[in-house]
């Protein structure tokens, strides 16, 4: 089946990450944005406007309505996601959301049902799942190039909120509204850690702050975990670090070990250390626009990346198989990665005592 001529009609719910990516990448899938809905409707009109969307809206009920959108993205704060969610699904639409899933395990789980029962599509927004050096590792994982996997690290340094005025979206330092570096940068290394290598059995975690914020959420994770399968594993995040990027990404087996060097991956085993070629089906072509706002500066990578996701999206809703390269992160995934999200803060909370999620 070929892909419908006929662009279907999509609601963006939020103003900033909806428009800087949502936008685009619905758009560069074949989507007609028909309508942009926000909370403060002076701001969302002027958003509208610039990003050359024809309407805007303060309800998403009245756009639903309105508009006759099939499908719905959510980029809002996450303590609003899973109502935005169940209202799209009850008028019959296709959802995608953004991550984290929700505020807790428990709204992404009432998600999940909602989504299930209407039997409509419910996509989270793990792009990332499509950045060629991260699928190739699953894949070198999947294929027993390492042996039996035994042993995981994750760890990085950023200087992204180093500075106490670094502008970010209000959100990410606001515990109310589902914040913190965990919620915003650690659901994507939840899943990365589950589409490798599995489920989290148990973890002790701490979420420390590393800048000189003196309130609000943290802007580091912490966290050692064993997996269902055995693996052991160290996952370090921070975003608060003065000077120059650095991380670490390493999976070693009984045969060999796999990691991430910038945009290539390595493999060593008995025959010594080769680079893994990366599949065309894997290739993502770069945005050619950069954004110089160190909010913004993630952007133009982003774009590419959830530009597939939305036309697994649009793949669905045309009634095709979308033939994607990597395994589509759904509600359910969603909801696992909450279950672990929630586990870490309760780790936390007691001072790094053991959790399962």
């Amino acid at each position: 089946m070929t892909q419908s001529k006929v662009a279907p009609p999509v609601l963006v719910a939020g103003t900033g990450f909806g428009c800087r990516v949502h936008v685009p990448a619905l758009r560069a899938a074949g989507f007609d944005v028909a309508g942009l809905v926000g909370s403060d409707a002076a701001r969302t009109s002027r958003r509208a406007e610039a990003n050359g969307v024809p309407r805007s809206f303060t309800d998403l009920g009245t756009a639903l309505k309105e508009t006759g959108a099939v499908a719905v993205t959510i980029a809002t704060p996450p303590h609003t996601h899973a109502a935005l969610a169940i209202e799209a699904v009850a008028h019959g639409c296709h959802v995608l959301c953004e991550k984290p899933l929700a505020h807790d395990a428990n709204e992404a789980h009432a998600m999940l049902q909602a989504a299930e029962k209407a039997g409509v599509m419910h996509l989270v927004g793990n792009e990332f799942r499509w950045q060629p050096e991260r699928a190739l590792v699953g894949r070198a994982i999947a294929q027993g190039m390492i042996g039996k996997p035994r042993l995981l690290t994750l760890v990085s340094y950023l200087p992204l909120v180093a500075s106490p005025d670094a502008k970010m979206p209000p959100w990410w330092f606001d515990e109310g509204a589902g914040g913190g570096w965990l919620g915003a940068h650690g659901s994507h290394l939840v899943d990365q850690v589950r589409s490798w290598l599995g489920e989290f059995a148990s973890l002790s975690a701490a979420l420390p702050t590393v800048s000189a914020r003196d309130k609000g959420a943290e802007d580091t994770y912490v966290l050692r975990f064993t997996l269902a399968n055995g693996v052991e594993g160290v996952l370090q995040h921070t975003a608060g670090a003065w000077g120059p990027p650095a991380s670490m990404a390493h999976v070693a087996g009984t045969e060999g070990t796999v990691w991430s060097q910038g945009s290539t991956v390595k493999l060593a085993d008995r025959s010594g250390v080769k680079e893994l070629p990366v599949p065309d089906e894997l290739v993502v072509p770069p945005h050619p626009d950069k954004d110089a706002d160190p909010g913004r500066q993630y952007a133009h990578v982003e774009r590419e990346l959830f530009t597939r996701l939305c036309e697994v999206l649009r793949a669905g809703i045309d009634g095709r198989d979308p033939k994607s390269a990597v395994p589509v992160p759904t509600f359910r995934d969603g909801l696992a990665a909450m279950k672990v999200i929630d586990a870490i803060r309760r780790s936390a909370a007691k001072h790094g005592a053991l959790e399962v999620p």
